[in-house]
């Protein structure tokens, strides 16, 4: 089986990133479209930026002029792969603030690292068709990205945070 190509842009330069933390967000992206019996035969762009940043593609797409944690951009289109002759489907892009997320780390009690999967599970949950506009999707949505954030051993604390 074909693991998705996931590409990771580092675009800000107020937290580090490191090696464990790229393979943790391309695990994260890979079982997400796992347990969602999505095509692994896909690729994924994840920028990490800062405030700044997500602020103004928030602006710009969603018309709020407010910094947020995370942004989903699906494309839905098929490309030609020259290396091995195979369809790969460019499921879309993954916007997460890495200064947003450090923020909300701090709020929630849990490490940067499972605030930032966290994001990343939501995001890929995002390109595959899942929202959360109203009570019932947002239920199935949190089931689902639960589910994953505990095959990473990455689960929500006891305090429900």
């Amino acid at each position: 089986m074909k693991l998705a190509q996931v590409i990771i842009n580092d675009l800000q330069d107020k937290i580090k990133v490191d090696r464990g933390l790229e393979e943790l967000i391309t695990k994260a992206v890979e079982l997400t479209l796992n347990l969602e019996g999505a095509d692994t035969k896909v690729e994924v762009s994840v920028a990490l930026v800062d405030n700044a940043y997500i602020r103004e593609l928030n602006k710009t797409y969603r018309g709020k002029d407010a910094p947020t944690d995370v942004l989903s951009f699906p494309i839905g289109e098929e490309s030609l792969m020259d290396k091995n002759e195979e369809i790969e489907r460019l499921l879309g892009d993954i916007v997460v603030s890495l200064e947003k997320a450090e923020e909300q780390a701090n709020i929630y009690g849990h490490s940067f690292e499972r605030e930032v999967i966290y994001l990343i599970v939501h995001g890929t949950l995002h390109l595959l068709g899942y929202d959360h506009e109203n009570e019932e999707e947002r239920k199935v949505m949190r089931e689902k990205e639960e589910r994953t954030l505990r095959a990473l051993g990455l689960p929500r604390e006891e305090s429900g945070l």
